[in-house]
């Protein structure tokens, strides 16, 4: 394993922001893996940690594949994690919302640019990165879709689900998006947990990466079989919101077959107990995201079932 700083920023208050990078192998820019990109992703930075432990065991035994370089960043935004922040410290700016980046711009601006300068040029590239709302989900593998990498690709990680999406108008400044503008096959992948540690969830997403990189070959270490992946688009998943305030019970866990107009939640009146709405799905299928707070407002979504 080489561990070199693959860009530096000074700072008159603190030691450098030093982003590390870990490269294991040599030759071909085979595979790109970036952890935490914001203060709050431990679970994203813990994962990275567990990919290292693994790959330093694979170049020791000699199962990297000649003629391909892996490299992988656990950590990008260090200032913002030590103080427990989601955002950049000084300018509250998302490092995610900044690629490609600019090296005459704003602070975050130039990080982006010079971690990105580091990124280009790999076949394939894996983002870890966190559900945006606050619950229990499936992990899987998302594919923003620019038309340039292929979805069946997805398969390759041996995840329960592969979901397509639909690029909005805010992807357009994020690493996947730019990834694949620079011709990188750019995969998300989703581990149930953020700004803690899940070590199940964590397992599962450190053997699909194993199971990807084997199936294109960089790693000659077979890993743990997988699921067969089932491909959806983002836009077939039925959300439901709730209809009222108050504290909130789910009745299903997430990865739960549901029927048809079953009750699968219920809000309870805070004050006297009483049930004051019942949560029921319109389809079949299976709970891919439940929310997992005490508290709920009412129009908060509550629920996605694959169908």
């Amino acid at each position: 394993m080489k561990k070199e700083i693959l860009y530096s920023l000074k700072s008159p208050y603190r030691d450098n922001l030093d982003v590390i990078g870990c490269r294991f192998g040599s030759g071909k820019k085979s595979v790109a893996i970036v952890g935490a990109t914001r203060g709050n992703k431990i679970q994203q930075m813990y994962i990275c940690s567990q990919l290292v432990r693994t790959m330093k065991r694979l170049e020791k035994t000699g199962k990297i594949s000649p003629n391909c370089e892996i490299l992988i960043i656990p950590c990008i935004n260090y200032y913002s994690m030590n103080i427990g922040k989601r955002f950049w410290t000084m300018g509250n700016t998302d490092i995610n919302r900044m690629f490609p980046g600019y090296d005459q711009g704003e602070t975050t601006q130039r990080i982006a640019d010079g971690v990105f300068r580091k990124l280009e040029g790999y076949e394939y590239g894996i983002q870890l990165v966190s559900f945006y709302q606050t619950g229990n989900f499936l992990p899987h593998v998302k594919l923003m879709e620019t038309g340039f990498t292929d979805p069946a690709d997805m398969e390759r990680f041996g995840l329960k689900y592969g979901i397509v999406r639909k690029p909005r108008p805010y992807d357009t400044t994020t690493l996947n998006y730019n990834w694949q503008i620079w011709e990188t096959k750019a995969f998300s992948v989703y581990s149930n947990e953020t700004s803690g540690i899940d070590d199940v969830s964590c397992s599962e997403v450190v053997a699909a990466i194993l199971r990807f990189m084997y199936s294109i070959g960089a790693i000659t270490e077979k890993s743990v079989p997988g699921y067969k992946t089932e491909i959806i688009n983002e836009s077939d998943i039925y959300q439901i919101r709730s209809s009222a305030g108050g504290i909130f019970r789910a009745d299903v866990p997430t990865g739960s077959p549901v029927e048809q107009g079953q009750v699968i939640g219920r809000i309870i009146d805070p004050i006297d107990g009483k049930t004051i709405s019942q949560i029921t799905t319109e389809y079949a299928g299976t709970v891919f995201f439940e929310y997992n707070q005490p508290l709920i407002n009412e129009s908060t979504m509550c629920f996605k079932i694959i169908v």
